[in-house]
């Protein structure tokens, strides 16, 4: 079967696109898995699938695989690709455009640079509902470290942006031990569905820098629910003021977020790579 696909990235963090608005079908784990793989597929950091949705009111469904394979809740760096697909495709003609997600709906347009701007809908720090196992909502939360060559209690913020985020805020990005602390806190028992974990360093209470190692992926070279996530976490702890800069290895992003009860705002790039045909099982 051939499968035809787009190559896509928002500031470094990469995607194929597949339009299953006309012929929808499934892909397996381990099709997606090959096809993630960077020497012998196209390679990406996840898979976007285009599909129509049933919600009145919406105009597609936007479902989201990781390289291992597992379909996840939501990514904002894909969403903003999402758009420009659906856009440059002539799927629609809308400047504003609500998509179904596995988390809820967003909704989605762009300003007349081309920047893409998403409503990301309400953070959530309920840990229930993150999910984090902890008997009270807090700012920050102890967890141990207890590993081979390391054993200390650090401090995280815990909060879901349509999919779960710890923020760890450290004092230099680039010295921070994401090969290690990643995985460990990404697979802890606190976090029932894994976490992705955000390294945030402050530059000012207007600019962070972030590096993120991504749930079912690694360290990515950007993250726009890790973006949001971090620069939220710093808002409500009265670290960071609204809006932030967030500089990641691929870009940088925007992100406004006014208080409770309001949405987080992300705005930035989308760029279509190029087209192509590989042929699958």
């Amino acid at each position: 079967m051939k499968l035809h696909f787009t190559k896509m990235h928002g500031i470094g963090n990469d995607f194929i696109v597949l339009d299953h608005t006309k012929s929808p079908f499934q892909l397996s784990k381990d099709i997606i898995q090959s096809l993630a793989h960077r020497q012998l597929g196209i390679g990406f950091d996840q898979l976007l699938v285009v599909e129509n949705t049933t919600l009145k009111d919406v105009d597609f469904k936007y479902r989201i695989f990781n390289q291992d394979g597992n379909e996840v809740e939501q990514c904002g760096n894909g969403a903003r690709c999402f758009y420009r697909f659906v856009k440059d495709k002539h799927l629609t003609e809308k400047k504003s455009i609500r998509v179904e997600t596995k988390s809820g709906v967003i909704e989605l347009t762009e300003d007349h640079e081309r920047m893409i701007e998403v409503n990301m809908g309400e953070p959530i720090f309920n840990p229930n509902l993150i999910p984090f196992i902890s008997d009270s909502e807090k700012n920050e939360y102890p967890i141990l470290v207890d590993s081979e060559n390391q054993k200390e209690t650090i401090h995280i913020a815990a909060l879901s942006m349509g999919n779960p985020h710890a923020v760890l805020t450290v004092k230099d990005v680039n010295k921070a031990d994401i090969e290690k602390l990643g995985p460990y806190i990404e697979s802890h028992k606190l976090f029932p569905k894994r976490v992705n974990v955000g390294f945030m360093e402050i530059v000012s209470t207007h600019h962070i820098r972030l590096r993120v190692f991504e749930r079912g992926v690694g360290e990515t070279l950007a993250c726009g629910t890790g973006a949001c996530a971090a620069a939220v976490s710093g808002i409500k702890r009265q670290l960071l003021t609204s809006p932030v800069k967030v500089d990641m290895k691929g870009g940088s992003l925007s992100i406004d977020w006014k208080g409770p009860t309001y949405p987080v705002m992300m705005k930035g790039p989308a760029v279509m790579l190029y087209e192509g045909d590989i042929e699958i099982p």
